[in-house]
């Protein structure tokens, strides 16, 4: 049977830089006040003319590079976002025209910040199922563009980005080993952008009442978050037959870093075996996972066979966990 194995990663960022000292000029907060409740110090953010395909094919171009992949190759484009450039064609539709991948399927996918791994799983679906080869997985962002920068409870959370990986069909133990997806739609309300849809299309009203930026409550989310998170993380271990002492390093949604602390000591992990860039990047949603995992993967954070946990929680709610045999 063929597994899918990641044979490239791939991250961009824009150039401009939010720090928290700029946003004490926005709003009253306070560098010690961000810090303490979400660990971030800076984020990125998108400049004029710059979108989420900008940075989904900045990011896929440097995830093919390092996998030795033509984009003429790929059979499958797959982004994961909640923020395209447009509500349709598809940001995926995009950047396989500017890769001049003209042989590759191609689609968005919404899962809030748990995109990516929804991404990744329909690709290692298709893989696994011997449809194709070679697939092209995005996670990417623009919530600049959803922030509401009058909002000190969330405008010092988001930033812009977008990270890629190649997907290969391969023989062997190595590649991706299981992923586990979860949703609960009776929380819709916890974390939302109510305005632009079908239910409330955009108007004067809609604008004035700000309802096309991000909405969220944290204290609820944070309470689901850590346990989902684990009941996932303990279901893909159990899954492979593994436990908490096998993971090599855990790549989770940069989203706050008390969470990620939480699940880490609920698996027992020691701080060396967590990624964190939270602080350089806060919450890209489906970009976060992986530009977290090209920078591992760049920083040789990973070797040969290493267990690799990925997780990630979002808007719908959704959630879900994978397990890599590096």
């Amino acid at each position: 049977m063929f597994r899918s194995r990641i044979i490239g990663t791939g991250s961009s960022v824009p150039a401009r830089v939010l720090t928290n000292k700029d946003l004490e000029t926005l709003v009253d907060t306070s560098n010690e006040w961000i810090m303490t409740r979400t660990g971030i110090q800076e984020r990125h953010i998108a400049a004029d003319g710059e979108c989420t395909s900008t940075f989904a094919y900045r990011a896929a171009l440097n995830a093919l590079e390092m996998a030795g992949t033509a984009p003429e190759e790929l059979d499958m484009i797959i982004v994961g976002t909640i923020s395209p450039d447009m509500p349709m064609p598809s940001v995926a539709c995009f950047v396989q025209h500017r890769l001049k991948a003209s042989r590759a399927a191609a689609f968005d996918l919404s899962a809030g910040c748990t995109g990516f791994l929804y991404a990744l799983t329909v690709g290692d679906s298709f893989i696994r199922a011997g449809m194709h080869k070679k697939i092209l997985v995005i996670g990417a962002e623009t919530l600049s563009r959803f922030t509401d920068y009058q909002d000190r409870t969330t405008c010092v959370l988001f930033g812009d980005g977008a990270g890629a990986v190649v997907l290969s069909a391969e023989q062997g133990e190595r590649g991706i080993l299981s992923t586990h997806l979860y949703a609960d739609g009776a929380y819709t309300d916890y974390l939302l952008i109510s305005g632009g849809g079908s239910m409330t299309p955009a108007s004067h009203d809609s604008i004035e009442s700000r309802q096309h930026f991000i909405k969220m409550d944290g204290n609820k989310v944070f309470k689901i978050a850590v346990k989902s998170l684990e009941e996932a993380a303990l279901t893909a271990l159990e899954k492979n037959n593994l436990t908490g002492a096998d993971i090599n390093l855990l790549i989770s949604h940069q989203a706050n870093l008390r969470i990620i602390d939480a699940i880490a000591k609920r698996l027992n992990l020691h701080p060396e075996k967590v990624f964190l860039n939270i602080e350089r990047y806060g919450n890209t949603s489906s970009a976060s996972i992986p530009i977290a995992l090209d920078e591992a993967n760049r920083q040789h954070r990973m070797k040969k066979n290493d267990i690799i946990l990925l997780d990630a929680f979002g808007a719908g709610l959704t959630w879900g966990a994978a397990l890599i045999r590096w």
